[in-house]
């Protein structure tokens, strides 16, 4: 038999495009007993399983052999137009056909990616950014350039200068309870960095996953409010955080030029997303318990983002600080400049807790005294013990 000649390599796309830690601490912290700070993971017990079981009930009754087969790429249109009231609730006028049901929101970024990004094309991200949002646009090519922060925003003359010297496509930003930070940009922020877009002709791509889970202070408005240029911003959404994560429903509220490059990414993607789940979601959202389950969960996210935040300074080394942010999943921490928080992650996992080290979060220079801790997981009794192994891990 002859030799088996040597296969081809990886695509070169994949070079450089590192594992999610995230995702790779979600394995190591599955074993019984480990308390973990890592994931942005939603609490199970908090999920309306029965509101869910009645709306698949209700769909199966209704159409159950149209929720079992093949479906439109942009989505269900009954799901877009509750997708939309999302929107007009907010203040922000949309229709059902901006709009494109995608496997979650995280596909939704993949595709803007592909549709928007040539490789070699800059991609302004936030510093530090969501990791996922990382591997999206550096597998789609993008050369990633971060932006520096000014307070809780984004430093905006710095923003222009940077405009000015790379003439990027596209900012990334999470400007609501921001992952991994926590963070919110207030109204005069958000508008001035609407306006540097503006000028400088690049796109602002708004991932807002976590914007209904507010515990404190003021609603911002949606980045497309803030502008006339109905190509400006684009939104991408999720009931992950909200509904159900299993679901998998996010979409792309899309403008006129982009939407078919879109819908044609989605159709060599997957088709469509699941029309079972789809329509399940819908039905769900038209029973009326989304806002009962949100102020449900909300109340009590807000007692475990205040056990977490109350714990801290015991937990941390002297010289910590930490942010205290009005919603969403997470507190954005960092050690004293000395202290780097991947070198602790050991003896935390020894110790049955676990974060997530900050260093991934950052595209170049990452600051490796920074750390993301998640609250929304556990029971406040439970946040506490974890705090308390933490205190073990970091003591000297």
């Amino acid at each position: 038999m002859p030799p088996t000649a040597s296969m081809p390599g990886l695509s070169r796309r994949f070079t450089g495009v590192a594992s999610s830690v995230v995702r790779d601490l979600l394995a190591l912290t599955q074993r019984p007993g480990v308390i973990s700070f890592a994931g942005g993971l939603p609490a199970p017990e908090l999920f309306d399983v029965e509101g869910a079981q009645a709306a698949f009930e209700e769909v199966f009754a209704r159409a159950g052999r149209r929720a079992l087969q093949y479906s439109t790429t942009e989505g269900d249109p009954r799901l877009r137009e509750r997708i939309a009231e999302l929107y007009l609730a907010r203040g922000l006028p949309t229709v059902a056909d901006q709009i494109v049901v995608t496997t979650g929101s995280q596909q939704g970024l993949s595709l803007l990616a592909q549709a928007l990004v040539d490789p070699g094309d800059v991609v302004f991200v936030e510093r530090p950014s969501y990791l996922a949002a990382l591997q999206c646009f550096g597998l789609a090519g993008a050369r990633l350039v971060s932006v520096p922060s000014a307070g809780d925003g984004i430093d905006i003359d710095a923003l222009d200068a940077l405009a000015a010297a790379h003439r990027p496509v596209a900012l990334y930003t999470v400007p609501t309870f921001h992952n991994p930070t926590g963070r919110t940009l207030d109204r005069a922020n958000r508008a001035a960095l609407v306006d540097v877009a503006a000028r400088h002709g690049f796109r602002v791509l708004e991932d807002d996953p976590y914007q209904q889970l507010r515990y404190s202070g003021e609603p911002m408005p949606p980045m497309p409010t803030l502008t006339d240029d109905p190509e400006l911003v684009v939104c991408t959404g999720s009931l992950s955080k909200i509904l159900a994560p299993g679901l998998r429903i996010g979409w792309v509220r899309t403008t006129p030029a982009i939407r078919a490059a879109v819908v044609v990414g989605k159709q060599a993607a997957d088709l469509h997303t699941s029309t079972l789940d789809q329509a399940a979601a819908e039905a769900y959202l038209a029973s009326g318990r989304l806002g009962p389950a949100l102020d449900r969960a909300c109340a009590e996210y807000r007692s475990r983002r205040d056990a977490l935040l109350g714990g801290l300074p015991d937990a941390l080394p002297a010289g910590s600080s930490w942010n205290r942010p009005d919603g969403g999943m997470f507190v954005w921490a960092r050690l004293p400049d000395r202290l780097n928080a991947t070198d602790y992650l050991p003896r935390a996992l020894a110790r049955d807790v676990a974060y997530v080290p900050g260093a991934p979060f950052f595209p170049t220079a990452p600051e490796p005294q920074t750390l993301r801790l998640s609250f929304t997981t556990y029971a406040p009794d439970q946040i506490r013990e974890g705090t308390r192994r933490l205190a073990a891990a970091f003591a000297h």
